[in-house]
């Protein structure tokens, strides 16, 4: 059910790319449940004069290297879960492929669960509890 958005400053490799996606989709596991197969992401490069953003804000030293993730998800996730998932994803993308914790920008965007069509003009979770 998340929808997965990254952006970052133009110039990582593919693999690099590869490592963003697949260890934030295993946060998501670990923290919120996510169902195998439920991946849905991108990823933007940005060029320098497209990407912007508060080199200081809140006290946080952020580098060029700086990664924000978007996540849509239903609004189901407790607190709890959602400051582990901000935790876990800063943790492994430390791990791999090597972003520092301050270069790890994450938006939580909650929606309810029949604001959701994965195909075929329908609603899925409409009538899901």
């Amino acid at each position: 059910m998340p929808m997965t958005r990254i952006s970052l400053k133009a110039g990582k490799s593919p693999d690099y790319h590869s490592a963003l996606m697949k260890q934030i989709y295993l946060a998501m596991r670990e923290t919120f449940n996510v169902p195998e197969d439920d991946r849905f992401m991108t990823l933007s490069e940005h060029s320098e004069d497209q990407f912007d953003f508060g080199p200081a804000y809140l006290g946080i030293q952020r580098s060029s290297d700086l990664v924000m993730i978007q996540i849509t998800a239903n609004n189901t996730r407790t607190l709890e879960q959602k400051q582990a998932l901000y935790a876990k994803i800063a943790e492994r993308l430390a791990a791999d492929p090597g972003v520092r914790p301050e270069d790890v920008l994450i938006s939580l965007v909650e929606v309810q669960k029949e604001n959701w069509s994965f195909g075929c003009g329908q609603a899925q979770y409409a009538s899901a509890s």
